[in-house]
């Protein structure tokens, strides 16, 4: 009896231990099996995803991810959307943040010393690379310290740097998200250690992304399968940090990728930032919320989606609303003689994203004109998501074609004249070659009417001299007969 008493207290005592755990695993929804966490997975991938809604939009392929997005990095289309303003933990990919700032205001030369602080405010289960306090690294090492080794302490001492703190730093951090146009971000740390009150969206972390990979340095950095550590004078170790990222490190071959960053809490799960370029297009992907190893694979699937159904294009190459192949036109107010206002032509170089299944003549366009550095800018659109723009530029060459509103080349060779009037702007458009030939045709019309005037005068006053003479020799030969 002694001996069952003992053991129910001690069952009993245990069990009281694992109540906070339970509780805690109750409170942040987590699933405690391998076999959960899988039935989690499927669950999520029959969440519904926002662009299979757009009529005519390719159709996207499910994923266990509670939130994704594919974004085209030149233009911002989004191609893929699935809760992509749902607020969830970023774990990880928070260093991307991090390591961007660090690019704008730090020098790659600089010398980053690890405080006590930075070292020993990493909680015991935090990602590291080993470095004390006291030691130092130069901004350049930090650098790939954070984004192939994920090391927090480096995130802390690099951040201390840089703002004089961490809390300093972590302002910069949501100041630089807003001025990115991020809407459901918010950080409190450094290295996306779990807090309730540091959060992102698949969107947002897709714009910080974009602005990442802008940067050549960071992109090389992020992109690093394995870097080396050797020993220096502030620095003792020699060492080798390998990337977690499956499609970097080589675990999983994916043409053309660019770099990225991975991420995992417990509450986070798996979280991925990944940049890859292909068939002239360079896009971003970011997953939320998904198990090992679907987080690698759903990147690749979603990376597929978008480089088999949507392709950049050259707007200038295929519009024909507002530059007519054929013609030359200009734009001005009501003076027709051209006088009021310079040439303008869509931007040689503007480029847009557009699914393979949609025709561009069917594309929505928005012309705005508060631009900075151009007339005006021609927004295109499909089922209400945007796929970039063309800037509307002046142009010195009157040689080239130039912008106009709405006016096709049929409307224009329908009317004859080579003159069409919007009526609704009192705009007037000119066809300047068809104008010039008929100029020049009622030129050389009325030089021929003048030359006949011409050569008919002196015919006549020709005949008329003529007749004038012989009058007078007859005059003189009847003179002669009555001397």
């Amino acid at each position: 009896m002694e001996i069952k008493r003992t053991i129910s207290i001690i069952l009993a005592f245990l069990l009281f231990l694992s109540l906070p755990i339970q509780v805690s695993a109750a409170k942040s929804g987590r699933a405690e099996t391998p076999e959960e966490l899988e039935a989690n997975a499927e669950e999520r991938k029959l969440l519904p995803i926002q662009t299979n809604e757009v009529p005519g939009w390719p159709a996207g392929p499910e994923i266990g991810a509670e939130a994704a997005i594919l974004m085209d990095s030149a233009t911002g289309t989004i191609l893929y959307a699935k809760n992509i303003d749902e607020e969830l933990f970023p774990a990880s990919t928070t260093k991307l943040m991090t390591c961007l700032i660090a690019m704008e205001r730090g020098d790659l030369n600089d010398i980053v010393e690890f405080s006590y602080e930075a070292v020993h405010s990493v909680p015991s289960d935090g990602s590291t690379i080993g470095m004390d306090a006291g030691e130092a690294l130069d901004l350049e090492e930090a650098l790939y310290g954070i984004m192939v080794g994920s090391a927090n302490e480096v995130a802390n001492a690099v951040a201390e740097h840089i703002a004089g703190s961490i809390d300093a730093f972590v302002e910069l951090m949501n100041d630089r998200a807003a001025e990115l146009g991020c809407e459901h971000t918010h950080f409190v740390n450094t290295n996306g250690y779990h807090d309730d009150d540091h959060y992102t969206s698949a969107r947002d972390l897709a714009l910080i992304a974009r602005e990442f990979f802008s940067n050549e340095m960071l992109s090389r950095i992020a992109n690093t399968p394995r870097y080396h550590f050797e020993p220096t004078a502030t620095q003792p170790d020699d060492f080798y940090l390998k990337n977690k990222h499956a499609l970097i490190n080589g675990e999983i071959e994916y043409e053309g990728i660019c770099g990225g960053k991975t991420g995992f809490t417990g509450d986070a799960r798996q979280t991925l930032v990944t940049c890859c370029e292909q068939k002239g297009m360079k896009l971003i992907c970011v997953v939320l919320m998904e198990e090992t190893p679907d987080q690698f694979l759903d990147t690749e699937t979603l990376f597929n989606y978008g480089y088999s159904n949507f392709s950049s294009i050259n707007v200038a190459d295929n519009e024909t609303r507002f530059t007519p192949h054929e013609s030359s036109f200009f734009k001005m107010g009501t003076d027709i003689f051209g006088n009021s206002r310079p040439f303008l032509s869509l931007d040689p170089d503007s480029r847009i994203v557009v699914p393979n299944n949609v025709e561009f003549n069917l594309l929505d366009t928005e012309v705005v004109y508060d631009v900075e550095d151009a007339v005006a800018r021609v927004v295109y659109s499909y089922g209400g998501i945007e796929l970039g723009s063309a800037l509307v530029r002046t142009v010195q060459n009157t040689g080239h074609k130039f912008e106009f509103e709405h006016v096709s080349p049929e409307e224009i060779e329908e009317s004859g004249s080579g003159i069409s009037i919007e009526q609704n702007d009192r705009t007037i458009f000119l066809n300047v070659r068809i104008i010039v030939l008929i100029v020049t045709l009622a030129t050389i019309t009325l030089a021929l009417i003048i030359v006949f005037i011409n050569v008919s005068r002196e015919y006549h006053f020709s005949r008329k001299k003529q007749g004038k003479n012989r009058k007078r020799k007859r005059r003189g030969r009847r003179g002669d007969m009555y001397v």
